[in-house]
């Protein structure tokens, strides 16, 4: 099986469909379709997250472009070697990430931020795909519970045996796989201070000791 991003006009979830066409009318320039992901599929770290933003990667067409959990997720992952360039908050920044892929739960930029659990399971099609066609895969980071739960269903693992909890490592035998949990980069955990940028240089650390390990 070979990954496949979904197309511009992609129809599978109604809801997300309409919140589209109502985009695509309010903001003509934005790209306003399914984001492709970001990265190299033969890096070993993938990061999930959630789904675009609606004036982030649903603008720019890349994940996490744009929005404020990028501005704290790509600074740290260049701080530690996984990236390099100038992240300039554009698609055609020239920012290249380095042995590692970004992608999202959900590929459309749902209403509120909220997508539902069908449009997760939905869309898990995508991932199921993309996590195959990464062949030197070791590690995935989830981005926050929702993240964590769809890359557990998309591998085929109970949820009810791998808890979230922001820090924890969990060993996904089955495909000799590690799933490290961390709280989402948002606005609003930085703010509420759930996640702090101290805390999440903790977490990418966390992957490169794993990768060294593994």
């Amino acid at each position: 099986m070979s990954f496949v991003c979904p197309g511009r006009d992609c129809a599978l979830c109604p809801r997300l469909v309409e919140f589209r066409m109502q985009n695509r009318a309010k903001f003509p320039t934005y790209y306003n379709g399914p984001v492709p992901p970001f990265g190299p599929i033969d890096a070993e770290v993938l990061i999930a997250g959630l789904a675009p933003g609606l004036n982030g990667a649903n603008q720019t067409a890349r994940p996490f472009t744009n929005d404020y959990a990028g501005d704290v997720l790509y600074p740290i992952l260049k701080k530690f070697g996984l990236a390099k360039g100038d992240y300039q908050k554009r698609k055609d920044d020239g920012f290249e990430l380095l042995n590692v892929r970004v992608t999202n739960s959900v590929r459309c930029v749902p209403p509120e931020n909220k997508p539902t659990g069908e449009e997760v399971r939905t869309c898990g099609q995508f991932l199921t795909e993309e996590v195959a066609d990464m062949k030197r895969l070791k590690l995935i980071l989830a981005l926050g519970s929702i993240a964590h739960g769809a890359i557990l269903s998309v591998l085929g693992y109970k949820k009810a045996a791998f808890k979230f909890k922001h820090g924890a490592v969990h060993h996904l035998d089955r495909h000799n796989l590690l799933l490290l949990d961390s709280y989402h980069t948002s606005r609003y955990n930085i703010n509420t201070g759930v996640l702090t940028y101290e805390m999440f240089e903790e977490v990418i650390a966390k992957v490169k000791e794993l990768l060294a390990q593994k």
